[in-house]
C-alpha cells in the first residue's frame, strides 16, 4: 500500500508540475505581446518626427519680415544717381555760354550786332573768334585789308563811344553755309582829340561756315557820313 500510495504521489506530483509548466508558458508568450506594445510605441515616435521637422518653418516665416529692409537700399542708390546724374547738367550751362562767346550757335545776324558793340568796348577779342584766317577785305580808307590789318586798326581806335550799333540789316544765303549781309551802322562819340563825332557806314560782309560756326571771309566798308 505504502509503495501505491507513493507512486500516487509522485504522479500528482508531476501533473502539478506540468500544470505550472503549462500555466507559466501563456505568461511568456504575453511578454512578446507586451514587446510588441513596446516596439508600437516606438512607431509612435517618428509621428512626433513632423512636429519637430515642422519647427523649421519659423524661420522662414521670419525671412520675408527681414527682406522688406534691404528692398529700400535700391531706392537710395537709384536716388543718388538721379542726383549725381542732375549736376552735369547744371555744369554743363556755362559751357554753352562759352560756346556762343567764340562765335559756335550763333546766327550771322547775332554776328554782326556783336560786332559793331564790339567796337564801342574796344573788343579785340570778339573781333578775332569772327574773322576767317584767310579773311580779305577793303576798309573804309579805301585800302586792300588782311586779317591782321583788320585787327591792326581795330587795336588803333582810341575813340570813346557812346553807341555803336547797326541801324539796317539785310541777310542773304547762298546755299546751306555762305551768308552775304548788307547794313547800314551809326557810331557816336568823342575822338582822341577831343571832337564829338557821328558817323554812319554802308558795308557788305561776307559769311561761310567752317568748323561748325559761321566766320567772315571778305568785307568792304564806306563812310557815307562824318
Amino acid at each position: 500500500m505504502k509503495i501505491i500510495i507513493s507512486l500516487l504521489t509522485s504522479a500528482l506530483l508531476a501533473t502539478l508540475a506540468i500544470a505550472q509548466e503549462e500555466s507559466a508558458s501563456p505568461t511568456e508568450s504575453t511578454a512578446p505581446a507586451g514587446e510588441e506594445k513596446a516596439s508600437a510605441t516606438v512607431e509612435t515616435t517618428p509621428e512626433a518626427a513632423p512636429t519637430q521637422a515642422s519647427s523649421p518653418a519659423a524661420p522662414t516665416k521670419e525671412e520675408p519680415v527681414v527682406a522688406p529692409a534691404p528692398a529700400n537700399a535700391p531706392k537710395k542708390e537709384a536716388a543718388a544717381t538721379t542726383t549725381t546724374a542732375a549736376k552735369p547738367a547744371a555744369a554743363a550751362a556755362p559751357a554753352a555760354s562759352n560756346a556762343n562767346m567764340s562765335g559756335k550757335n550763333m546766327s550771322v545776324k547775332d554776328m554782326e550786332n556783336a560786332w559793331e558793340a564790339a567796337v564801342a568796348k574796344h573788343d579785340v577779342a570778339t573781333v578775332e573768334g569772327f574773322l576767317a584766317a584767310d579773311f580779305t577785305g577793303v576798309s573804309m580808307k579805301n585800302k586792300f585789308i588782311g586779317r591782321s590789318d583788320e585787327l591792326g586798326e581795330f587795336k588803333k581806335d582810341k575813340d570813346t563811344y557812346k553807341s555803336a550799333k547797326n541801324e539796317k540789316l539785310n541777310v542773304k544765303m547762298y546755299g546751306s553755309n555762305v551768308a552775304v549781309v548788307t547794313g547800314r551802322a551809326r557810331e557816336v562819340g568823342t575822338g582822341k582829340d577831343g571832337k564829338a563825332f557821328d558817323r554812319t557806314f554802308l558795308f557788305t560782309d561776307t559769311w561761310m561756315m567752317r568748323g561748325g560756326k559761321w566766320q567772315c571771309i571778305a568785307s568792304q566798308v564806306t563812310k557815307i557820313k562824318g
